[in-house]
């Protein structure tokens, strides 16, 4: 019997042991480079410069495929509208999202590839700079869905490379300007391919 229990206790801490050792959250950080499409609608074009960003993103596994994550993503660009084909200036914009989702993912040695949807929300917060030309422009907040794909390559127990293509789909920002001139009554797709590193604990 006591030879027994031994082999019990010593079995549950051996099962303890792996799984405090068992990696179920991540933390990561990617250099981004957003972008979006040309927007029509109401007689107003729009345009968003590309520029330079980053993603941070936390991530627990429920699963050994499946997990929750949420993000943070900062980037700064200048909206361009064009109204009854009539330069109407840019607004000097900081965008942020917040956002968080469902991952699926799969292993293959080293590599394992997921694919994530969520929801959250996109902030279009205008910059009061030589850059914005209305500066009576108002911050905009989109209620939106996310989605993406990507691949991660483990490069040690505790770190691996993470590239993903991440679509953001959100109501284009007016910025409440009087008359409504930069309305366009359109939604866009913000796309933000990734890559940058992850941590594992």
């Amino acid at each position: 019997m006591k030879k027994t229990m031994l082999l019990l206790g010593a079995l549950m801490l051996s099962a303890a042991a792996g799984y405090a050792q068992e990696s179920r959250q991540d933390v990561s950080i990617m250099a981004t480079a957003p972008f979006a499409p040309e927007i029509h609608g109401n007689s107003v074009q729009k345009n968003t410069t590309t520029t330079l960003g980053f993603v941070a993103s936390y991530r627990y596994m429920l699963t050994p495929r499946s997990a929750l994550e949420l993000n943070y993503g900062y980037a700064q660009n200048t909206q361009k509208y064009i109204v009854f084909g009539k330069n109407a200036g840019g607004i000097h914009t900081l965008q942020q999202e917040i956002s968080a989702a469902y991952v699926y993912n799969l292993t293959f040695k080293n590599f394992s590839p997921f694919a994530e949807v969520g929801v959250g929300t996109m902030i279009f917060s205008p910059i009061k700079d030589a850059g914005t030309f209305r500066l009576d422009a108002q911050r905009n907040t989109a209620i939106g869905g996310l989605f993406g794909a990507g691949v991660s390559y483990e490069i040690s127990p505790s770190f691996d490379i993470r590239a993903e293509y991440r679509g953001f789909v959100a109501k284009t920002p007016d910025f409440g300007l009087p008359g409504d001139i930069f309305k366009t009554n359109r939604y866009q797709i913000v796309s933000t391919p990734s890559i940058g590193v992850a941590y594992h604990f």
